[in-house]
């Protein structure tokens, strides 16, 4: 038979096949037509992304092959340097889950997509975690208690601050300790152990008198010793602690504002850990001084890792006079002296002058008019600058924000967003900042086509920002998740779509860019599973990766045989079989994402030199632009094509 020409014995039984085909298709497009028309369309769309010059093009994106045993609530994820995923779920946002004291961790394997169930400590939901110098990862805070909305609380709380005025020594309450009201009468509880340490004695610096005494002060969450609104308080008042002897009774006392049937938030823990990715286990550290859920940690300029805002262990804002910052060295926590308050995970960056950079963006909890002003910090003076320009201010809650490669260039952008709390306003804007400028001001850039609240965004090796997923209402809210990606030119400006996701992704969602350049998306936590909002949510397990446009045009350069260590302002050498194809090289600090916020991702431009079968990459001198610790070394040529990565250390 001649190639290009078909028997006539073998077209009639074609032609025949094709005939009875057509009125079996037919006959069901007469008993169900939209359906075969869904299908049709489904089988379409299945052909074209999956041409190669559509994947060239757009990318392609896949789910990964998750076994059961190992499906979990990612709400945390971050690349550790052995090139394996922490996926850590605690318990989940699950309450049934942290009554049961289930709390969950795997560590994902993407190269042989393998796992392994890691031992939690402690409910680990709504932690704060970062890279650290020698590749661990810090992970600090997370829940002691969930919330209770105001129409599930049966018993009037609130905060209580209990005072001791007896400077020879300090006061120990039990759990469960009673306290009544001077005034209203009504007896409130307890709900833990506390320590109220002793009175401070105060001088007159001039004449060296003593002054008086300085109250030791605790705060507590209290309530009502029955249920029922007839317990509740609408004002201040002292309270009378039981139990004690007639002298501690004189000096120790309680004072709360308006006890209530409020709603009743999270709670966080002070726990701290470092997670070792050679030993793949958690490790015990000193615990913060305050107790924080939805914490931020973010790294100085003398390598100290700062732990900003979050909800203490009663569930109020920490406030700006308790920040703090962990020492790898000591491994130990201290207050530190420079006093502002934000609201719970703020996006704030270290600069290469050492400042820090907050871009306005947040995940939620906080007063909304108190620290949400986008500005440059001076960390040593405390002075604050507020920088301008956002169209739109009143809508930087649950915005992404990205530090657009190369990070020498210092500007940013900040991507989606929406309105305080359940809000149903979300923002379609991204807004970029140049901070080299003599007066930085937002500009806006690229919009989208629909607000967009929670968006995932990766910096990628060839200096394009992935951008994908999030909803237009809160927590994807009347089924408006967005099934649509974008990729972003950081050297032009333009963005454009791409190859849309197949997984929905809002709350609790997040992505990270891989090795070998491909990018994972996990996460998402729906409130409603309808449109009409009448079934309740349920958390998306599922990992989801897409390939870049860059890994379907062809082979990728090499990369190999260099030094495992590179000091800032030292060079290092490495083979490569496409010397003279090699355009560019970027070190890319390994992401460790949650809530919308990615502190660590950054990308540092290399100076490169070529030689006939090499390629020698010099790192920046600047210790505030390239922290100490692990990175991915990408090289990409003059296509855009990036080579799998190569891990190297930046020592201290």
């Amino acid at each position: 038979m001649t190639v290009g020409t078909t028997p006539v014995k073998h077209t009639r039984r074609r032609a025949r096949r094709i005939a009875i085909g057509a009125a079996v298709v037919l006959a069901l497009a007469g008993m169900n037509g939209p359906a075969l028309w869904r299908f049709a369309s489904d089988q379409y769309h299945d052909y074209k992304i999956n041409r190669p010059e559509y994947k060239a093009d757009n990318g392609k994106w896949d789910i990964v092959d998750l076994p059961d045993e190992y499906k979990l609530n990612t709400i945390h994820a971050a690349l550790l340097h052995t090139g394996k995923v922490l996926l850590v779920a605690g318990s989940g946002n699950n309450q049934k889950n942290f009554d049961a004291k289930k709390f969950d961790t795997v560590l994902w394997d993407p190269v042989k997509n393998t796992f392994k169930k890691i031992p939690t400590p402690n409910d680990l939901f709504c932690t704060g975690h970062t890279q650290l110098p020698d590749g661990k990862l810090l992970v600090a805070g997370g829940t002691k208690s969930y919330e209770k909305l105001k129409g599930d609380v049966t018993k009037a709380g609130g905060l209580m601050i209990v005072h001791n005025e007896n400077p020879d020594k300090p006061i120990t309450l039990p759990k469960g300790t009673k306290l009544t009201g001077k005034e209203n009468g009504k007896t409130f509880v307890l709900t833990e152990s506390i320590v109220v340490e002793r009175a401070k004695k105060t001088f007159d610096p001039a004449t060296g008198k003593f002054t008086g005494n300085t109250a030791g002060l605790e705060r507590v969450y209290v309530e009502a010793t029955k249920s029922g609104k007839k317990y509740e308080t609408g004002t201040e008042d002292n309270y009378k602690i039981e139990g004690l002897s007639a002298a501690d009774a004189k000096n120790t006392y309680g004072i709360a504002q308006k006890l209530a049937l409020d709603k009743k938030d999270f709670q966080g823990i002070d726990d701290a850990y470092e997670f070792d990715p050679v030993a793949e286990k958690y490790i015990k550290v000193d615990p913060m001084n305050e107790s924080r859920w939805y914490p931020t940690l973010t790294t100085l300029s003398d390598g100290r890792i700062l732990a900003l805002s979050g909800l203490d262990d009663i569930g109020q804002v920490v406030p700006g006079n308790r920040n703090e910052v962990y020492n790898p060295k000591t491994k130990k926590w201290s207050y530190v002296k420079q006093n502002r308050q934000f609201p719970t995970y703020p996006a704030i960056f270290l600069l290469p002058n050492g400042e820090l950079f907050y871009s306005g963006a947040n995940a939620g909890y906080g007063p909304d008019d108190v620290g949400r002003d986008p500005g440059v910090w001076d960390f040593d003076t405390n002075k604050f600058t507020k920088v301008k320009g956002l169209s739109d201010p009143k809508l930087m809650e649950t915005a992404g924000t990205v530090w657009l490669p190369p990070a020498q260039d210092e500007k940013f952008m900040v991507v989606g967003g929406g309105g305080v709390g359940e809000s149903e306003q979300s923002s379609d804007k991204t807004r970029i900042i140049d901070l080299d400028e003599d007066n930085p001001q937002f500009k806006d850039g690229p919009s989208f086509d629909k607000g967009t609240r929670y968006p995932q965004s990766s910096v990628l090796p060839d200096d394009n920002v992935l951008i994908s997923g999030g909803s237009e209402d809160y927590r994807g809210r009347s089924d408006s998740n967005i099934l649509e990606a974008r990729m972003y030119d950081a050297k032009t400006g333009d963005m454009r779509k791409v190859a849309d996701p197949l997984v929905g992704r809002n709350y609790h969602s997040g992505s990270l860019l891989l090795p070998d350049g491909r990018v994972v998306f996990f996460g998402s936590d729906s409130l409603y599973a309808d449109e009409g909002n009448t079934k309740p949510g349920t958390f998306e397990q599922r990992l989801e990766i897409y390939t870049p446009p860059y890994l379907y045009q062809g082979s990728q350069p090499s990369l190999s045989g260099g030094p495992d260590a590179i000091e800032r302002g030292e060079s290092a050498t490495f083979k490569t079989q496409h010397a003279s194809s090699i355009k560019n090289a970027r070190l890319i600090r390994p992401s460790a994402s949650t809530h919308v916020t990615d502190i660590d991702q950054r990308s540092i431009a290399l100076d490169v030199k070529k030689g006939k079968d090499s390629v020698t990459v010099t790192v920046p001198e600047n210790k505030n632009l390239v922290q100490p610790g692990w990175y991915m070394l990408f090289v990409t040529d003059d296509q855009g094509v990036p080579s799998e990565a190569q891990w190297v250390e930046v020592p201290e």
